[in-house]
């Protein structure tokens, strides 16, 4: 699979624990209000720009969505759908 345009192909990074100033631990379930997330791009489409494979970046995890070929999922946002690069 390749992705075409503006679309790139990502896998999300897996979230830790993390804990609260009072000592309660919250797991990636409990942080679903949690609006952007980490992940790593697998592949770019032909006409994005500034955002290369590989790339550890930070995106709007309600635009995302996921297509379904032999039986794999595959994540896929917008170009426009990425708010930071690392």
């Amino acid at each position: 699979m390749k992705a075409v345009g503006k679309y790139l192909e990502i896998k999300e990074t897996e979230s830790k624990s993390t804990e609260t100033k009072g000592g309660l631990l919250l797991s990636s379930k409990q942080k679903e209000d949690i609006r952007y997330v980490q992940a790593q791009v697998l592949n770019v489409g032909t006409d994005v720009v500034g955002v290369k494979k590989k790339d550890n970046i930070y995106f709007d995890k309600r635009a995302s969505f996921e297509i379904e070929i032999e039986d794999k999922l595959y994540k896929v946002i917008k170009e426009q759908d990425v708010v930071i690069i690392l």
